[in-house]
């Protein structure tokens, strides 16, 4: 065959062009090495000791009963430890806890859901040196208010609303958590932010009746 010039690619059969082999890949980045037994205890003690109350809270504002909590945060951390192998250490593990408490939380509520709650007057802990302060029980009073607001809220869009708006965390980062879309996340948090704004007002009149009805001379 005629070489049609240095830059001319060599023709083979048919006119079809010889391509250079393409070049071997070398092998595969093999997987981290999974922990040891030793490193497992370990780091699922300093996640444990870490973010318990972490963990406890995020589980009463997914709407888990004060009466269940300890069951819920047990079951949460039985997972992380079966799934400790899965979870990148060079990530946050908040996020991570959060997505597990949400399942566990979602299980209790419908566990729960022929049930319901008056909000337990205890959801923050205060010293009772203090109690009889107006500020003090203003404050219960106000956060009582929120709990029995979120409580209107179903499981997904409570889960939205806790984490954005309580959580401070942002829309990507939810999405992740939850392993659903964006536009899912923000719709969400549309829809829970309108019921639990109608929850609050209807909450607070009611609460203003009451007092009125109160006021009343018999």
């Amino acid at each position: 065959m005629t070489d049609q010039g240095s830059g001319s690619q060599t023709k083979g059969v048919e006119g079809m062009s010889l391509a250079e082999p393409a070049p071997a890949q070398g092998p595969a980045t093999p997987p981290a090495p999974r922990m040891t037994a030793a490193e497992r205890e370990s780091f699922f003690r300093q996640v444990y000791d870490a973010h318990f109350n972490y963990v406890w809270h995020s589980l009463r504002r997914y709407g888990v009963w004060e009466r269940d909590l300890e069951d819920a945060a047990h079951d949460v951390f039985i997972v992380v430890h079966k799934k400790l192998d899965e979870f990148d250490q060079s990530r946050p593990v908040k996020p991570w806890l959060l997505g597990i408490s949400f399942r566990v939380a979602s299980d209790f509520r419908r566990r729960a859901q022929h049930k319901r709650e008056v909000v337990d007057d205890d959801v923050m802990a205060v010293d009772e040196s203090t109690q009889r302060q107006d500020a003090v029980l203003a404050q219960k009073e106000q956060q009582a208010l929120v709990y029995r607001a979120m409580d209107t809220l179903d499981t997904d869009k409570r889960a939205v609303f806790v984490l954005h708006e309580l959580e401070g965390h942002t829309m990507p980062v939810i999405a992740e958590t939850l392993g659903v879309p964006l536009n899912t996340c923000y719709s969400r948090l549309r829809l829970a932010r309108e019921r639990f704004t109608q929850a609050v007002r209807q909450l607070q009149a009611e609460r203003a009746a009451n007092g009125t009805m109160e006021e009343v001379p018999s």
